[in-house]
């Protein structure tokens, strides 16, 4: 079957429809869903079983999640948001309106209500909110055998049994044991002497973020969430962490190519919402770019002396451009994965400086070949000169910038390469006029 979901949907072909979900895995069909609009996606949806529904509706993002929500008739709608994991329910409703939130939260049984709640009382943006309430805590006092058998009792209702967190009698963190330990162990072996007590935990009120890039470090599959008293309070398992990184990435990547983000799918999301998001950056970096102009201006005289300057503008400004967003997109990669803090700021400068004489004198060889071929031996050393001068400024203030604006509790993807290169521009014209009146005595 070779035709895509859109177009069966467009056919109105049920048998079809059926037949194209039922070979397809639920992430496809997920994907499928998500570039449909509301009313078109809701006709593949309710062809699927509960179970397969829940399954699929948990792959999407939280903003699909709400077009296939309100499409929905009453009972449906209660029934799917009832067998959400809390987790994920609580990261659809904090992207919901509050008029479908409300509605989810009245149609939820009292104890799903009330995990929910919870979850939503931690500050937005915290691993409080992503975590998994539903864990299967075992008592230090006990053995692997009577740890199993906590496990079947309780393991259905848990997210996660993989690893377990291991609790002291007023709940407070001993540390962790993984399932496999308790199998692989002898029946009367204590718990207590099988539990990795050195296992990192974080606070209910810390980043997601943080916490997610902390299991990816130490290679966890969760992670427990402690309160401010060291209780255990959750675990944020690797599902959700490799979500929240990849959220945070591509907010990074956007902002960094000068635009904003934007929720859902993109072939879902309209021309006016995606012109809405880059028209902003547009405007700013147009308006940056008058410096530009101003400098030209300014030196209007010593091109009109010497015109040949005229044409190695483009060269320069292009690859002091280049060489400033190369560098911007390697600060703002390393702060996201914790290779950098704010206290290397002096030795970035320093490192990226050389780079930047490193890359500059290796393209100045090749400016003066080209230099001396075309206009001549004097305007090459200005090209020369200018580019060893221009690569090692951008490259040190596209890495620096991105440290400046984490001190100043900015994001730093905002400090995106567009801006960067509009920068370097003006400015690497400043150095090249500077430079041509120095060696050509202007």
């Amino acid at each position: 079957m070779t035709a895509t979901l859109q177009q069966l949907v467009d056919r109105n072909d049920l048998d079809l429809i059926r037949r194209w979900l039922d070979t397809r895995p639920p992430h496809e069909i997920a994907d499928a869903l998500a570039r449909l609009d509301r009313v078109a996606a809701g006709v593949p949806f309710r062809l699927l079983d509960k179970d397969r529904a829940l399954t699929v509706f948990e792959e999407l993002a939280p903003v699909d999640q709400q077009r296939i929500l309100l499409g929905l008739r009453d009972q449906a709608f209660h029934d799917l948001v009832e067998g959400m994991d809390p987790d994920d329910r609580a990261r659809m409703l904090t992207e919901t309106p509050a008029k479908v939130a409300k509605r989810v939260l009245a149609g939820l049984s009292p104890h799903e209500r009330q995990m929910t709640a919870e979850l939503l009382g931690y500050p937005p943006g915290s691993v409080g909110q992503i975590m998994t309430p539903e864990t299967v805590a075992l008592p230090r006092q006990v053995t692997a055998a009577e740890a199993l058998d906590v496990v079947r009792r309780k393991g259905a209702d848990a997210e996660t049994v993989y690893v377990l967190p291991v609790v002291d009698p007023g709940r407070c963190l001993v540390g962790v044991v993984e399932l496999r330990e308790l199998v692989l162990s002898p029946a009367d072996a204590p718990v207590a002497e099988l539990v990795d007590a050195g296992v990192p935990r974080v606070r209910a009120t810390d980043p997601a973020e943080d916490a997610a890039r902390l299991m990816r470090e130490t290679n966890t599959l969760a992670l427990p969430v402690v309160d401010s008293e060291d209780r255990l309070v959750g675990l944020l398992t690797i599902d959700d962490a490799v979500e929240i990184i990849e959220a945070a990435d591509t907010e990074d990547v956007a902002r960094q190519a000068g635009t904003a983000p934007w929720p859902g799918h993109y072939m879902a999301v309209s021309v006016w919402r995606l012109a809405r998001s880059r028209a902003p950056w547009l405007l700013l970096l147009i308006v940056a770019s008058v410096l530009t102009v101003n400098v030209l201006q300014v030196f209007e005289a010593t091109l009109s002396q010497v015109t040949a300057l005229a044409l190695f503008i483009p060269l320069l400004v292009g690859t002091g451009g280049n060489a400033g967003a190369q560098a911007t997109t390697s600060a703002v990669r390393a702060i996201a994965l914790g290779e950098l803090r704010g206290s290397d700021l002096p030795a970035v400068i320093w490192r990226e400086s050389r780079v930047g004489l490193l890359l500059g004198t290796l393209l100045a060889v090749v400016g003066l070949v080209v230099g001396a071929v075309v206009v001549g031996g004097e305007i090459a050393l200005v090209v020369g000169l200018s580019l060893v001068m221009i690569c090692a400024w951008a490259a040190t203030v596209g890495a620096t910038m991105p440290l400046l604006a984490k001190r100043l509790r900015i994001d730093p993807a905002v400090v995106s390469a567009p801006m960067v290169t509009t920068l370097v521009d003006a400015t690497g014209l400043m150095i090249y006029f500077a430079v041509a009146h120095a060696v050509l005595s202007l």
